[in-house]
C-alpha cells in the first residue's frame, strides 16, 4: 500500500550532507528534530495513488479479405508472407505512437487454456479502441490528478583529471581545485573541487583512481564555465623558480632541478598559486533561450578551438557536438586537453581574471587532460523516467561520431587569449564497462560539488546541509611579506589555549577523512596587497550561541632553507562572530589585532587590543552560508522558537507569542516560504493533530494562507500545484509514528469551519481558499489514514499478504461525513451559479472517495457515495449531471470499484448499478454532449477491464460481465432512449453490449431471451443494429457517398473525423500522430521511401507534403470530410486505420453470429422465448449477414453456424411461411457463387448444398427449392453483369457468368464434394440425411444434377439474350429465339414462364408473326390449365388439355404439382385462374384468325365454351357460337377455292461460316408469311446477317439447292443457302417418284401441323450441269424440324435430313403419272351441286391446256423422244420401259375422258377452246404412234 521510497538527490551530494558533527542534542530544540527527519526520513508514498493499470499486449491484426477489388490480396498477403524476410518487416518504432501502449502483437489466442469458452471472433475492444491509452483517458476526466512528475534541472557534468603534462617535465607535486563559474555574472555556481597530481616517482601505490567531480547546472549557457586553478609548493628563494615551466626552447628540467623541487616540495607545506584557465564548456551559438536537457548540440566542447598549428593533429579546429542524441548519457566522454594555463604573474583576483589588461608572463607550456562528460540527470536520480518518458540504453558506436563533428572553425571566444586558446579535442572514449547504463554512472567516491543556486531556487528544500564557505580575499599591509592565513571556528573567547572546533572540511576529497581543526589559505609571496582565491568550508553547529566565531591568524613564512624547514611567524588575527552575518552572502572588511587575549570578542576586552595598520580594515572575506536548518528569514525563525517553547512547554500556557509568530507567516517572503515549506507545514499540521482548538484553527488558517500562497505564486498553473502534491505524495509522514493522526484534527477544525458556514456565520475569504485547495487537505486525511493503518498492521501482518481495510472510528467518520456534506452542499449551489470552483471541487470529492476505497471499510466508503448521489439523484441540470457523470468516472475508475457493497450484504455491487442507471438516465438527457461523455466513460471503463492484465482470467471477465449485463436489459426495456443516440454513441454503446454479451455465460445470456417474444425480438434488433453501425464500407464507396458524409457547415466537429467506425479516440490519437509525424531515418527529405504494404497501398508520386497541403485545403473547403482527412494521413497510418476498421466490422458480425449460433442452440432445446413457428431473430440476423459487405474470416466461420442451425430448425427455416427468408438466402448464396474470392465462392456452393440437404430431409424432393433458386437466378441475373466487351466492341460472356456456371457445376459434382467440405470445415457426412422414421440416405446426386441442370438452363437462357441484346432490333429470328429460351429455362416458375412467354408474343406480333403470336398465347393459356387441372379447380379436365396439345404440342402433359410448388411470395398460382386462362385463349383465337388458321380458331372456341356454360354466360356463350360460324364458313372458303390455299410459305436455310457462330454448319426451316417469295427472304436474310461480318468475312448465297460439303468452301467466307421446301401431309408416301402438287392434298380440315419438308433437285450424273431427259436425274430430300410449324418460334431446327435420288427414267414416269392424276382428281371430285361448275370447269381447263394443248406437247414428246427412240431405249431395262409405256397410255387415256367431260360443261364462248383441245390431242396422239404403235388400237 504505502512504500517507502529513497529520497531523490539529484542535488544532494554526500559530501554535502550535514552530519551533526557536535553530537548536539538535538530533542532540546524540537524544531531542528522536525527539520531534520523532514530532510532525512525515506519518502512514504503510495503507489496505486494515481490508479494502477497493466496492460496487456494488443492482439495481432491481420488484413480481412473482402470480395472486390482486393481479392487478390489474399494470394499477395500470402506471398508477402512468403517473401518478407525479418529485415523487411516495418519496424513498429518507424510508425509514429503517441500512446503508451506499442503496438507490438501480444500473445495469439492459441495459447488458452482449455477450460476458457472458445469464440468464433477476436474480442472487440481491441480493434475498436486500438490505440487505448489509460493515461491518456484519464487525464481526460474533469479534475485529474497527475503524479507530479519531478522536476528536472538540467544536466550533470562529471570532470574527471586524467593528467597533467609539462614541457619542462613533472618533478613536484601540483594541487588544483575547478567548480563551475559564470563568467557573465563572475560568481562561482559551485563549490570548488580538489585535486592533485604528483610526479611518478612521488605516487603512493594505494591511490588508484582519482575520483571524478560532479557538477549540476540547469541548462547549458555559454557563459556557463569550468575555472581551474593550479597551485605549487611555494618557491624556495634562490631555487628553481615557476618561469621553467614557461620557457621558449623546449629544455627539460635538469636532474638537478628536479631533485631540488622535490626535496623542497617535502620540506615546504604552504602553496602558492601558479596557473589558471578556464575551459568553456558550451557553444556560444546557444542562448539563453534553449534551456532544456534536450538543447540541441548540448554538452561540452564547443568553443573549445584549437589552432591549427598545434602538433598537427587536426587541420581543421574540431568542433564536438555531443548531443544527447548520440547516447553521450552513456558513459562517452569527451577527453579535452587544456594548453591555454594562465600563469600569474602576481597574485590576482577574480576580476582580473576577466580583466583584458590583465598582467601575464609566458604561458605556461603545459597540457592539462580532462575527461568530461555530460549526463542527463540519470535514471536513477528520477526514479527511472527519462526526460522523454522511455529508457533508452542504446549504445553508439563512438567511432562514427567525430565525423559529424569536425565541422567548421569558429573564433575563439573561450578565453580572450591573444594567442588563440589551445584546447584539443582528442578522441572521445568509452567509458568502462560498469558505465555503460546511466544509473551505474557513478561511483561511490564521486565528489558531487555542492551547486550554490540550491539556496536561491524558488523551490522547498529537500536535504539537509548546513555549512559556511569563508573566501578570504585580500589583506592589505603596508610591507611586502609572504603571507597565509589559518581559519579556525571557536565556540567562545574566554581561553585562548583552548582547541578549536573541529568543523573544517578535508581537502582531501577522500570521504573517510574526517574533519579537521583548521584550514590553511595559499601563500601570498612577496606582496603588498595579499590577495586569495581559497574556500574554506566549514560545517556548523545545529545551534550556535553568540559565542560561536570565527578565528583567522595571519602568517608570515620565510621561503628560504636555514638549517631546518621554514617556520611561519604569527603576524596578526582577526575574529568574526557567527550571529553577526547570519544571511546568504556577505563581504566583510575586518581589523587586525596583534596579538588575542581573553574575551577579545567583548566589548570589554576590545579595549585592550592593539590593531595593526591603525585599525584599519584591512581583511576583507567572504562569506556564503548555505543552510536548510537554519533559517535566513526572522518570521520563520520565530515561527521555530515558539514552535519549540510551546512544544517543550517552556512558555505560558495560553501561547499567545505562537499564535502571533503563526499569524506573521502570512507576511514571510516566498522564496523562504517555499525553501522552508515541508518543515512549516509539517510543524503546523503538528500544532492542528493536538493543540488546542485556538491554536488549531489559527495553524489551521495559518496552513490555508500558506498553501494558497504557494498555489498562486509558484511557476506552474497545474491546478495542483507540484511541490503540494509532492509534499502530499511523499513528504508528509508521521515519521514511524512519531506524531499522532493528522486527519482527525484536521477534519474536526474543516468540519467546524464548514459548518459555521452552513449556520450562516461569517468565516472570511478563508473558507474559499479552503474550498480552492480543498484537494490538498482532503487527500492530506487520506494519507495521514494510510499512515495510520500501515503502521497498525505493519508488524501484525505476514509478508505478502494485504493489508485488510481499516474501520474509522464512529466520531471521526461522523466529522468526515458532515465535512463531506457541506462540502456536497457548496458542490451543489456553486454548480448551480455556475462556478468553475464546484467542479473542481466535485472532482476532489470524488478522488476522496477514490483514495478512501483503497484505505478504509469501503461500506463506510458507500455512506459517502450514497450521500452524494442522494443529493444528485435523477436528472438533474446539465451542469450538475456533469459533476455527477466525472464523480461517477472517477470513482468507478478504482480497481475495488467491482466489489464495492452497499448497504445491504448480498448487494455487492452497489456502485455498478448506479452507474449502469446513472448513465441511462444520461442517454436520455437532452444535453447531447453528456450523452457522448456517458457513453465514452462506459467504453473506457470496459476497456480498463478488458486490457487490465489482473483481469484476464475468464472468471474474471466473466464476474465483470455479469455486473454490466443489466446495462442490456435496460436498454431492451426502454429501446427509444437508444434509438434516439447518434449514430457515434450508438456505436459506443453497442460495443459495450456485444462485449458484455461476448464474455457472459450461456445461463447468464439466456434470461435476455426468456422473458418475452417481443424482447428476444429486441434484443435481435440491437444486434442487427450492430451489424448496421459497423458495416464495413469498401473505401470505394465512401468515395461515392463522400458528399453525404460532410458535416453541414456551422457543426464542424470539435475533433478531426478519421474514422466513423472507430472510437472517438482514435481520432485524437491520429491527429497527434501526423502531427507528431517522425521521419524514418535515412529517407530523403523530399518525401517518404514508403514500403508497397498492400495492393492498396501504392506508393504516391508527389512528395507526402503536397498531397498533405492538398487534401488540407480541400478539407477546409468542405467541412473537414472524413475521406479527405484519411487522404491527408500518413499512409502507414492510414492503412493501419483501414486495418482496425475492417478488423472491427469482421470481429463485431463474428461475435453476432456466435450470439446467433448460442442463441439457435437454446431454440432447439425450448428454454427460451421466441416466435418458434418462424424463428424470426435467426431469419433477420442471417439475412443481415448475407447482404453485407462481409470478410472471408467471417464466411469461413458462418458456413459452419449455417449448417448447425438448418440441422436444428430446418423444418421451420423451410417452411411455407419462412419462403421469404429462403428465398432472400438462395439469392445471397448464388450472389456469393458468383464471388471471385475462391474461398467464399466454394462456401456458397456448400450452402446451397446445406439447403438441397435440407429440402430432401423436410419434403423428400428439391422441386421447391428448385423453383425458389430458378427465381432468385431470374433477380440475380438482373444485378449480375453477364456480358463483358471485348476489345473489338463484340459482346462475351462475363467472368461473373462463368465464375456462377462453375459453381453451380460444383453443386452437383459428386467427386469434389468431399473436399469441399472438409474446406469449409464441415463434416464428411455433413449432406447425409436421414429423415425420422426412415432409414436410407435420400440425398440423390441425380436429382441434384437435374436441379443444377435447371439453373444452367436459366443461365444460359439469360447469357444469350445479354450477348443477343444489341442485334435484338436486326435479328428478330434470334431475338425470338432467345425469348423461347427463356421462358423454357424459367419454366419450373410459371410466373416466370409465362412472362418470358408474353415477351415473345409482343415480338411475334412486332413482326406479323401472327401464328406464332397465337402459339404462345395458347402456351400460356396451357400452363393456366394445367395448374388449375392439378388443383382439380376449374371446369377443364385432362382431355382438355389434350386437345390443347394437338394446337400446340409444347404444352406439356405431364400436370405437375410444380406449378403449386411456387407459391412463394411474389410468385405463384394466385396468378393462375380460370379467367387468366380464358383471357389469353381468346387472345390465341383473335391471333389465329389474323393468321387464317380458322381450324384452330374452332378448336380454341371449344375450349372456352366449357366455361361460359359451367358460369351459364349465354350472351358469352351467343358470342362464341356466332364466331364459331364465321370461322366454319371461312374454312369452307378457303377449301373450295380452286387456287389451294396456303397459310406460309417455308424455306430451308443452311449456315456455313465461322462468323454465324452457333449457327455454322446448322440448317433451319423458316416459316414465312404466304407473300413472302424466295427473293424477298435472300434479301432479309442477307441484310441480318451482313451485319455480322467484319472485315475479313464476306457473305455469300449459295444459289442452288445441291448438298453442300463444308471442306470445299472458301475460308473467310459465309455462306447461306436458302431453297424453298414444301410441307410433307402425314400420310403422305413420300417414296414417290411423282411431282408434288400441292392443290392434291387440300382435302379435309385436317390440322395443319407440319414437321416434315421436301424440296426436289435435278441433277446430272454425267458432270454437264445441264442435260436433256434422258441425263436428267432428281434427289428428293425430306427434312425433319425440332418440334412442328406454327411453333412458338419461327425458324425450327433441322434435325433429321434423308434424301432419295430417282433415275431420269423414273424421272419421266413421275412426271406423266402426276399429270394422270391432276385430271383423275379433277374428274372424280364429288361436287355438290349442279350449280356449282363454274370453279371445276377453271381448273379442268387448266389442267387440260398443260396436257394436250398443241404448244406443250413437248411434255410428253420429249420423254418419247428421250426414252423411247434410238440409243437410250436401248439401255432401259425391259421393266422401266413397260412402265414408261402404261404410264403414257393412261395419260392419254384419261386426257380423252377429260376432254369429254369438258365438251359436256362448256358453253357457247368455249367452243373454240374446246376444239383447239381436240385438235391437240389428235395430233399428239399421231406423234405418240411412232414410238407406241398401240396406241391407236388403246384409244
Amino acid at each position: 500500500m504505502l512504500h517507502l521510497r529513497q529520497r531523490r538527490d539529484a542535488v544532494a551530494p554526500a559530501t554535502t550532507r550535514w552530519r551533526n558533527t557536535f553530537e548536539e542534542n538535538l530533542e532540546q530544540w524540537p524544531h531542528l528534530n522536525e527539520l531534520v527527519h523532514c530532510y532525512t526520513t525515506d519518502w512514504v508514498k503510495d503507489e496505486n495513488k494515481y490508479g494502477h493499470y497493466d496492460s496487456v499486449g494488443t492482439p495481432s491484426f491481420h488484413n480481412q479479405i473482402y470480395e472486390g477489388p482486393d481479392t487478390d490480396i489474399e494470394t499477395e498477403m500470402r506471398l508477402a508472407g512468403a517473401r518478407q524476410t525479418k529485415g523487411d518487416d516495418i519496424s513498429e518504432d518507424d510508425i509514429p505512437s503517441t500512446s503508451g501502449r506499442q503496438f507490438m502483437e501480444g500473445a495469439d489466442g492459441d495459447l488458452l487454456p482449455s477450460d476458457v469458452p472458445k469464440h468464433i471472433g477476436q474480442s472487440l475492444l481491441p480493434a475498436y479502441e486500438p490505440a487505448f491509452d489509460w493515461e491518456n483517458e484519464r487525464a481526460l476526466i474533469f479534475g485529474q490528478r497527475i503524479p507530479e512528475t519531478p522536476v528536472l534541472h538540467g544536466m550533470k557534468i562529471s570532470v574527471k583529471v586524467q593528467s597533467l603534462q609539462f614541457q619542462a617535465g613533472l618533478a613536484e607535486p601540483f594541487y588544483g581545485t575547478m567548480c563551475l563559474y559564470n563568467r557573465e555574472r563572475r560568481e562561482k555556481l559551485s563549490e570548488d573541487f580538489y585535486f592533485h597530481v604528483l610526479p611518478t616517482e612521488m605516487q603512493n601505490a594505494k591511490i588508484t583512481c582519482e575520483p571524478r567531480a560532479v557538477f549540476y547546472l540547469d541548462a547549458p549557457s555559454a557563459s556557463v564555465c569550468l575555472l581551474i586553478q593550479l597551485e605549487k609548493h611555494a618557491t624556495e628563494e634562490g631555487g628553481v623558480t615557476a618561469s621553467v615551466y614557461s620557457r621558449k626552447d623546449p629544455v627539460h628540467l635538469t636532474e638537478r632541478e628536479k631533485q631540488k623541487l622535490q626535496v623542497w616540495s617535502k620540506i615546504m607545506p604552504y602553496k602558492e598559486s601558479f596557473t589558471w584557465t578556464i575551459v568553456s564548456l558550451f557553444d556560444s551559438s546557444i542562448g539563453a533561450a534553449s534551456v532544456g536537457p534536450a538543447s540541441p548540440s548540448s554538452p561540452l566542447a564547443p568553443s573549445i578551438s584549437g589552432s591549427s598549428s598545434h602538433e598537427g593533429v587536426f587541420d581543421t579546429s574540431a568542433k564536438i557536438s555531443l548531443d544527447g542524441k548520440l547516447s553521450y548519457s552513456n558513459g562517452n566522454s569527451v577527453v579535452v586537453e587544456v594548453s591555454n594555463l594562465n600563469k600569474v604573474k602576481e597574485s590576482y583576483t577574480e576580476e582580473s581574471l576577466q580583466d583584458p589588461k590583465r598582467k601575464m608572463h609566458k604561458p605556461i607550456k603545459g597540457v592539462l587532460r580532462l575527461e568530461i562528460e555530460k549526463h542527463q540527470i540519470s535514471l536513477a536520480d528520477l526514479e527511472n523516467v527519462s526526460e522523454s518518458g522511455s529508457i533508452t540504453n542504446d549504445s553508439v558506436d563512438p567511432g562514427d561520431r567525430i565525423v559529424d563533428s569536425l565541422s567548421g572553425k569558429y573564433p575563439s571566444n573561450g578565453c580572450d587569449d591573444p594567442q588563440g586558446s589551445n584546447l584539443r579535442v582528442v578522441s572521445p572514449v568509452l567509458g568502462n564497462g560498469a558505465n555503460q547504463h546511466g544509473n551505474s554512472d557513478f561511483n561511490a567516491d564521486d565528489f558531487h560539488a555542492f551547486d550554490f543556486r540550491t539556496t536561491t531556487r524558488n523551490e522547498p528544500f529537500l536535504q539537509l546541509f548546513h555549512c559556511l564557505y569563508v573566501y578570504p580575499l585580500t589583506v592589505s599591509l603596508g610591507r611586502k611579506r609572504n603571507l597565509f592565513i589559518r581559519v579556525e571556528l571557536r565556540e567562545d573567547d574566554g581561553d585562548i589555549r583552548r582547541q578549536p572546533l573541529e568543523a573544517i572540511y578535508p581537502r582531501d576529497p577522500g570521504l573517510d577523512a574526517s574533519f579537521q581543526k583548521w584550514g590553511h589559505t595559499q601563500v601570498a609571496v612577496g606582496a603588498r596587497v595579499a590577495c586569495y582565491h581559497d574556500e574554506i568550508k566549514l560545517s556548523l553547529p545545529a545551534m550556535w550561541t553568540p559565542m560561536h566565531h570565527l578565528l583567522f591568524t595571519l602568517f608570515h613564512v620565510d621561503l628560504q632553507t636555514k638549517l631546518d624547514a621554514p617556520k611561519p611567524v604569527v603576524i596578526g588575527y582577526a575574529a568574526l562572530p557567527l550571529s553577526s552575518h547570519a544571511q546568504l552572502r556577505s563581504e566583510i572588511n575586518l581589523p587586525i589585532m596583534r596579538e588575542l587575549v581573553p574575551h577579545y570578542l567583548q566589548d570589554a576586552g576590545r579595549e585592550r587590543l592593539d590593531y595593526l595598520e591603525d585599525g584599519k580594515s584591512v581583511f576583507r572575506l567572504r562569506l556564503r552560508l548555505c543552510s536548510s536548518l537554519y533559517p535566513i528569514n526572522e518570521r520563520i525563525r520565530d515561527f521555530f522558537l515558539e514552535y519549540d517553547r510551546h512544544t517543550l512547554r517552556t512558555s505560558p500556557p495560553w501561547g499567545s507569542e505562537l499564535l502571533e509568530a503563526i499569524n506573521s507567516l502570512k507576511n514571510v517572503d516566498s522564496t523562504a516560504l517555499l525553501q522552508f515549506l515541508h518543515p512549516i507545514l509539517n510543524m503546523l499540521l503538528h500544532l492542528i493533530g493536538n493543540g488546542g482548538e485556538t491554536l488549531q484553527v489559527a495553524a489551521f488558517r495559518a496552513m490555508v494562507n500558506i498553501v494558497t500562497r504557494v498555489q498562486q505564486e509558484s511557476v506552474d498553473d497545474a491546478e495542483r500545484n507540484h511541490f503540494l502534491v509532492n509534499y502530499v505524495d511523499c513528504a508528509f509522514d508521521d515519521f514511524g509514528g512519531r506524531q499522532p493522526p493528522v486527519y482527525p484534527g484536521l477534519s474536526t477544525v474543516w468540519g467546524s469551519l464548514a459548518r459555521s458556514k452552513a449556520k450562516g456565520y461569517r468565516v472570511g475569504p478563508v473558507y474559499d481558499d479552503v474550498l480552492a485547495m480543498a484537494w490538498f487537505f482532503l487527500e492530506l486525511i487520506v494519507k495521514s489514514m494510510a499512515l495510520e493503518k500501515t503502521r497498525l498492521f505493519y508488524h501484525s501482518l505476514p509478508i505478502g499478504e494485504d493489508i485488510p481495510p481499516m474501520q474509522l472510528k464512529d466520531g471521526v467518520f461522523r466529522c468526515i461525513l458532515q465535512l463531506y456534506d457541506c462540502l456536497l452542499t457548496e458542490v451543489h449551489e456553486r454548480c448551480k451559479k455556475g462556478l468553475s470552483l464546484a467542479k473542481r471541487l466535485n472532482s476532489s470529492l470524488a478522488f476522496f472517495c477514490y483514495d478512501l476505497l483503497s484505505i478504509i471499510e469501503p461500506r463506510q466508503v458507500f455512506e459517502l457515495v450514497s450521500l452524494y448521489l442522494d443529493k444528485f439523484s435523477g436528472v438533474c441540470q446539465s451542469v450538475l449531471h456533469e459533476c455527477k457523470l466525472t464523480f461517477l468516472q472517477i470513482i468507478c475508475d478504482h480497481d475495488l470499484f467491482v466489489e464495492m457493497p452497499g448497504r445491504d450484504p448480498s448487494d455487492r455491487n452497489y456502485l455498478s448499478s448506479v452507474l449502469i442507471q446513472e448513465l441511462f438516465v444520461t442517454w436520455d438527457h437532452e444535453d447531447l454532449s453528456l450523452r457522448a461523455k456517458a457513453a465514452r466513460i462506459l467504453v473506457v471503463l470496459l476497456c480498463k477491464h478488458e486490457f487490465d492484465v489482473r483481469y484476464q482470467k475468464p472468471e474474471d471477465k466473466l464476474y465483470i460481465a455479469q455486473l454490466y449485463f443489466p446495462l442490456v436489459g435496460q436498454i431492451l426495456d426502454e429501446m427509444p432512449v437508444f434509438y434516439n443516440l447518434n449514430s457515434v454513441e450508438k456505436r459506443e454503446v453497442s460495443i459495450v453490449i456485444l462485449q458484455i454479451v461476448r464474455n457472459l455465460d450461456d445461463a447468464s445470456l439466456v434470461k435476455a431471451w426468456q422473458q418475452s417474444i417481443a424482447r428476444t425480438r429486441l434484443f435481435f434488433k440491437l444486434m442487427e443494429e450492430c451489424l448496421l453501425l459497423f458495416e464495413h464500407k469498401k473505401p470505394a464507396d465512401g468515395m461515392l457517398l463522400g458528399s453525404s458524409s460532410r458535416n453541414p457547415v456551422g457543426e464542424a466537429p470539435a475533433s478531426p473525423k478519421y474514422s466513423d467506425r472507430l472510437s472517438p479516440a482514435i481520432n485524437n490519437y491520429l491527429s497527434e500522430a501526423s502531427r507528431q509525424e517522425v521521419r524514418p531515418q535515412g529517407t530523403p527529405d523530399n518525401g517518404y521511401l514508403w514500403q508497397r504494404v498492400n495492393s492498396q497501398l501504392s506508393s504516391p508520386s508527389q512528395p507526402y507534403s503536397l498531397r498533405e497541403a492538398l487534401a488540407q485545403a480541400q478539407s477546409s473547403r468542405i467541412g473537414a470530410s472524413a475521406q479527405a482527412l484519411r487522404e491527408s494521413l500518413h499512409p502507414l497510418l492510414r492503412q493501419k486505420l483501414e486495418l482496425w476498421e475492417e478488423n472491427l466490422s469482421a470481429f463485431i458480425s463474428l461475435q453476432v453470429l456466435e450470439v446467433t449460433e448460442k442463441f439457435s442452440m437454446m431454440a432447439a432445446s425450448h428454454s427460451i422465448a421466441t416466435d418458434y413457428g418462424k424463428l424470426d431473430c435467426i431469419t433477420a440476423v442471417f439475412m443481415s449477414f448475407l447482404s453485407r459487405n462481409q470478410p472471408l474470416t467471417f464466411w469461413k466461420a458462418f458456413f459452419p453456424v449455417f449448417n448447425s442451425v438448418f440441422d436444428l430448425h430446418g423444418a421451420t427455416l423451410m417452411a411455407r411461411e419462412n419462403d421469404r427468408f429462403l428465398k432472400q438466402v438462395t439469392f445471397h448464396l448464388l450472389r456469393l457463387a458468383v464471388f471471385q474470392n475462391e474461398n467464399i465462392r466454394q462456401r456458397a456452393v456448400v450452402g446451397l448444398q446445406i439447403l438441397v440437404r435440407s429440402s430432401f430431409h423436410y419434403f423428400m424432393q428439391t422441386a421447391r427449392l428448385r423453383v425458389m433458386l430458378i427465381i432468385t437466378l431470374s433477380e440475380l441475373m438482373s444485378d449480375v453483369q453477364v456480358t463483358q466487351m471485348r476489345s473489338d466492341g463484340s459482346l462475351e460472356e462475363s467472368g461473373e457468368a462463368r465464375r456462377l456456371r462453375k459453381s453451380v457445376d460444383e453443386m452437383k459434382d459428386e467427386t469434389k464434394n468431399a473436399y469441399l467440405l472438409k474446406e469449409c470445415g464441415l463434416p464428411e457426412n455433413a449432406l447425409v440425411t436421414v429423415p425420422e422414421k426412415m432409414t436410407e440416405n435420400r440425398w440423390s446426386w441425380s436429382e441434384v444434377k437435374y436441379l443444377s441442370d435447371s439453373l444452367l438452363l436459366a443461365l444460359d437462357g439469360s447469357l444469350e439474350h445479354a450477348l443477343l441484346a444489341p442485334m435484338m432490333t436486326m435479328d428478330r429470328y434470334a431475338a425470338a429465339e432467345s425469348f423461347y429460351k427463356l421462358a423454357m429455362a424459367f419454366a419450373p416458375v410459371p410466373d416466370l414462364h409465362i412472362m418470358w412467354l408474353l415477351h415473345l408474343c409482343d415480338a411475334h406480333q412486332e413482326m406479323q408473326s401472327w401464328a406464332e403470336a397465337a402459339q404462345c398465347a395458347v402456351a400460356v393459356a396451357g400452363v393456366v390449365m394445367q395448374a388449375l387441372v392439378a388443383r382439380n379447380d376449374g371446369v377443364w379436365s385432362k382431355d382438355h388439355v389434350s386437345a390443347l396439345r394437338k394446337i400446340c404440342p409444347m404444352v406439356s402433359n405431364e400436370i405437375t404439382s410444380e406449378a403449386s410448388a411456387a407459391e412463394v411470395e411474389g410468385y405463384g398460382a394466385s396468378k393462375l385462374t380460370v379467367d387468366s386462362a380464358v383471357k389469353y385463349l381468346q387472345l390465341a383465337n383473335k391471333l389465329f384468325s389474323q393468321a387464317e388458321l380458322f381450324h384452330f380458331c374452332a378448336s380454341i372456341l371449344e375450349l372456352v365454351i366449357p366455361v361460359y356454360k359451367s358460369r351459364r354466360a349465354y350472351g358469352q356463350l351467343a358470342k362464341c357460337h356466332t364466331l364459331l360460324t364465321n370461322i366454319y364458313e371461312s374454312i369452307l372458303e378457303q377449301e373450295s377455292s380452286p387456287i389451294p390455299f396456303t397459310n406460309a410459305t417455308y424455306y430451308r436455310v443452311g449456315f456455313y461460316g465461322v462468323r454465324f457462330g452457333k449457327l455454322d454448319k446448322k440448317e433451319y426451316v423458316y416459316r414465312e408469311p404466304r407473300d413472302v417469295r424466295l427473293g424477298d427472304i435472300m434479301e432479309k436474310l442477307s441484310h441480318t446477317y451482313e451485319s455480322r461480318m467484319d472485315g475479313n468475312h464476306t457473305l455469300h448465297i449459295i444459289p442452288d439447292s445441291r448438298q453442300v460439303k463444308a471442306e470445299e468452301l472458301q475460308p473467310g467466307v459465309c455462306y447461306l443457302q436458302i431453297t424453298a421446301v414444301d410441307p410433307v401431309m402425314e400420310d403422305e408416301d413420300l417414296g414417290s417418284r411423282r411431282e408434288r402438287i400441292f392443290s392434291l392434298s387440300t382435302g379435309s380440315v385436317r390440322a395443319r401441323v407440319f414437321d416434315r419438308f421436301l424440296f426436289d433437285t435435278p441433277f446430272t450424273k454425267n458432270g454437264k450441269t445441264q442435260g436433256g431427259l434422258e441425263d436428267q436425274w432428281k434427289r428428293r430430300t425430306v427434312l425433319r424440324t425440332e418440334g412442328s410449324f406454327p411453333a412458338l418460334v419461327n425458324r425450327l431446327l433441322v434435325i433429321k435430313s434423308e434424301s432419295l435420288e430417282f433415275s431420269p427414267v423414273e424421272n419421266a414416269i413421275g412426271m406423266i403419272e402426276t399429270r394422270t392424276a391432276a385430271l383423275r382428281n379433277e374428274l372424280e371430285e364429288p361436287r355438290s351441286s349442279e350449280g356449282d361448275q363454274l370453279p371445276r370447269l377453271q381448273s379442268l381447263q387448266r389442267i387440260l391446256q398443260g396436257s394436250v394443248a398443241v404448244q406443250v406437247n413437248s411434255g410428253v414428246l420429249s420423254v418419247c423422244t428421250a426414252f423411247l427412240s434410238g440409243e437410250p431405249a436401248t439401255r432401259l431395262r425391259s421393266q422401266e420401259l413397260q412402265q414408261l409405256i402404261a404410264a403414257l397410255l393412261e395419260f392419254m387415256a384419261v386426257c380423252k375422258r377429260a376432254i369429254r367431260v369438258h365438251f359436256r360443261l362448256i358453253g357457247e364462248e368455249d367452243q373454240d377452246f374446246h376444239t383447239q383441245l381436240v385438235n391437240g390431242f389428235q395430233s399428239l396422239t399421231a406423234e405418240l404412234s411412232h414410238y407406241i404403235p398401240a396406241i391407236l388400237s388403246e384409244l
